[in-house]
């Protein structure tokens, strides 16, 4: 199926909304990203969605709610993208929305992502499909996470054994052995504990390329006791969220003497040792990590990786192709295809669902 996609991604992070048009020509593996739009998230909004991550008080107006907003900023960054691109909605095939997660409970049977797909549907005069994740739970598996499909497809090496890992809110590992089959998981943490901390501790959003990091000294008994959650030694397949790694499971380790900056620091730390553990454990014999999603962006990150990993080349996916900021975007944009062609987009090995399964539910213009 040839055609022209939109894909849209707002990750755990909660920063804003990553928008692309994906081009899809006869027989390409993967599809070729032609404009792009990134928009933040209006704090009004952000604050609400990051509410939702944890009871509270009327939680079911409140998702209502928020979805119809998410709908709204989606379709803001839609007219965006197609303004700037020259497109009309009559141009685009369909949109692949992954929507807003807000709970990933596996375990319990559900997962959470917020948008109004209908709502969005008639705001744009475009084809919705979304819900990608439930599909794979209803037959065993965690839903998440789905991009090691497409990775295989972008990134995939007849020659090198390649692991990329995105490192949003949460970071996930895919295993792209040559010629194998994709293998991937959550690793634990990516950007959201240092973006909560940061946000906590001095009003800033992000840590602008690790710069605050840098200058603290990491903990080693806290990252010890950070590195000792039961997650880190589960096996795959295994997926997690802001339900198991949050602020107030750091505070609950801290005890209250620590510098700031040093908990920073510290974060940062874990994310790379917890990447760099899971590269260890389940890629063997891998050669690069190839890094997408905004941990790219801190250099301080990439720097601690490359030093837990001196035996491989650590680079972003933009080396090899794909703009490290729209890897997940484009994933969704193929995600939607492949329910349009009704093929599989899940990978059972990563999930643990019992077999492939078309995902995500459509909502026609």
């Amino acid at each position: 199926m040839p055609g022209t996609f939109i894909g849209l991604m707002s990750g755990t992070s909660l920063d804003g909304i990553d928008a692309v048009i994906a081009r899809f020509d006869q027989g390409d593996a993967a599809p070729a990203c032609v404009h792009s739009h990134y928009q933040p998230f209006q704090p009004q909004l952000r604050d609400a969605l990051l509410a939702l991550n944890a009871p509270g008080h009327d939680e079911l107006h409140r998702s209502a709610i928020a979805a119809h907003q998410l709908a709204h900023a989606y379709a803001a960054a839609i007219r965006t993208l197609l303004a700037q691109a020259g497109l009309v909605a009559r141009d685009i095939t369909a949109i692949g929305c992954h929507g807003q997660t807000v709970r990933h409970r596996p375990d319990a049977g559900y997962t959470t992502q917020l948008v109004n797909a209908a709502l969005l549907a008639e705001l744009t005069g475009i084809t919705v499909i979304n819900d990608f994740r439930s599909r794979d739970i209803a037959a065993g598996g965690q839903g998440a996470p789905l991009v090691p499909a497409f990775h295989l497809r972008a990134f995939g090496s007849g020659r090198e054994h390649r692991a990329v890992v995105n490192i949003g809110g949460i970071a996930n590992i895919t295993d792209l052995p040559p010629g194998g089959v994709a293998a991937g998981f959550d690793c634990g943490p990516g950007n959201a504990l240092m973006d909560e901390w940061i946000a906590a501790n001095l009003g800033r959003a992000y840590d602008d390329n690790g710069t605050w990091a840098a200058t603290g000294a990491i903990i080693p008994a806290l990252l010890d006791t950070l590195l000792s959650h039961e997650y880190f030694a589960c096996a795959p397949p295994k997926s997690t969220g802001r339900d198991c790694f949050n602020l107030a499971w750091v505070r609950r380790a801290l005890s209250g003497n620590e510098s700031a900056v040093d908990v920073q620091a510290t974060l940062l730390a874990l994310t790379a040792n917890s990447i760099a553990q899971g590269v260890k454990q389940h890629c063997p014999g891998a050669q690069a990590l190839y890094v997408c999603g905004g941990g790219a962006h801190n250099g301080a990150l990439m720097a601690r990786l490359a030093s837990r990993m001196p035996d491989l080349r650590v680079a972003t996916t933009s080396t090899i192709g794909v703009d490290a900021d729209w890897v997940e975007a484009l994933a969704f944009a193929w995600l939607a295809r492949q329910t349009l062609l009704r093929e599989p987009g899940n990978v059972p090995g990563v999930t643990g669902a019992k077999g492939p399964r078309v995902l995500g539910a459509i909502y026609p213009a």
